[in-house]
């Protein structure tokens, strides 16, 4: 009769049992080694975290709280995007250019920040280095550069999420000037958007534009007057063949300076995307300080009371087991009176106790005097 062995197919299809590993499992008696721990170390970590705690509530009270305001731009590209990398690498173009060192000089000359004691650092440093001749004399120039390194160190900027959106911040002492320096730097990042917006924007090309077009009216105009009083003069023809040669003139550079203009807007364009910066949300005074928080710097303290009041239980327990381990233990000497270490047998065979009892009673303690 046929017999087929089911358990070796088993085997053979799905493979050997898997391994049973048990988790690791906490004794009963690390768990009281822990709290006998706990018990003779109770002082010394309550003292580290009462420490803590004082030393973070003073800091609460000294420390100078700081402010920050929050501001929200939308940056918009004129040019279809599909590509994640290149929404993103645009919008990190526009970051960069937010906390870019020409944005803030112009903030800085606009508010008069290098003024400002909050700003103006290493005046003490650079007093000194004028009173050795090693610096020249701070001028408003390296004031303004002196601000400007604090000035980078309170501002920050970055995208929110996957959007178009970037979210401006800016740091201060005072609330109310921390909302004024970030509203100055979005304006003067809008207008800054706006002058390179395109050629059509550019101040040097309106006044071109303009200047070229007075020359060509005031050539057509001169030759129209010269042709109604000056027909009797025997030179007329040649004026007027002069005066339409200069007409002609100012007229064709004018329009192929329009002709140049319109091909170098449609060109760029082309080949490189146009964007429009807006306002989502202005900056307002913060009502509370965003730095110190109470609650998160009571909670660094105690843990870092707790953990350090543990180091020092550690370290205490570490030593005792070193004096132990060495066989030693404080006598008291009979010549001085001191202390000295003298070794102490770990154990007495029961043939050499009546010896050993014999020499513990002969030692006895003197007067020096």
């Amino acid at each position: 009769m046929l017999q087929i062995n089911t358990d070796n197919r088993i085997n053979r299809d799905y493979g050997p049992p898997p391994e049973f590993r048990p988790g690791p499992v906490v004794s009963l008696a690390e768990v009281l080694a822990v709290l006998r721990f706990t018990r003779r170390h109770v002082p010394i970590i309550s003292l580290t975290c009462c420490a803590a705690l004082c030393i973070s509530i003073l800091y609460l009270i000294i420390a100078v709280p700081t402010f920050t305001a929050k501001a929200q731009l939308l940056v918009n590209s004129k040019l279809a995007m599909v590509d994640a990398s290149a929404v993103s690498t645009v919008v990190e173009s526009q970051i960069a250019i937010i906390k870019s060192e020409s944005i803030a000089t112009a903030v800085i000359e606009k508010l008069d920040l290098a003024q400002d004691p909050e700003f103006a650092t290493g005046q003490f440093s650079s007093t000194i280095s004028r009173l050795l001749g090693w610096s020249k004399p701070k001028s408003e120039a390296s004031a303004a550069r002196y601000a400007l390194e604090p000035f980078e160190r309170k501002l920050s900027a970055k995208r929110v999420g996957p959007t178009f959106l970037i979210e401006v911040t800016f740091e201060s002492k005072n609330p109310d000037r921390a909302a004024e320096i970030l509203n100055a730097l979005v304006e003067r990042y809008i207008t800054h958007q706006m002058d390179n917006a395109g050629l059509q924007d550019a101040k040097w090309v309106k006044d071109r534009l303009n200047e070229l077009s007075v020359q060509a009216l005031a050539a057509q105009k001169a030759l129209e007057n010269y042709r109604k009083d000056g027909n009797e003069l025997a030179d007329s023809a040649a004026t007027i063949e002069k005066l339409t040669a200069a007409a002609e003139s100012t007229k064709n550079t004018y329009d192929s300076f329009r002709h140049v203009v319109r091909k170098t807007e449609a060109t760029q364009q082309q080949t490189s995307p146009v964007f429009e910066a807006s306002l989502v949300a202005g900056a307002f005074p913060p009502l509370k300080a965003s730095w110190p928080r109470a609650r998160i710097v009571l909670g660094i303290s105690a843990l870092g009371g707790l953990l350090l009041g543990v180091a020092i239980g550690v370290l205490r327990d570490l030593l005792d087991r070193g004096i132990y381990a060495s066989g030693q233990e404080p006598r008291l000497s009979a010549q001085d009176g001191g202390i000295i270490e003298r070794p102490v047998p770990d154990a007495v065979r029961p043939d050499l106790q009546s010896e050993a009892s014999a020499k513990a009673r002969a030692v006895r303690f003197t007067g020096s005097g």
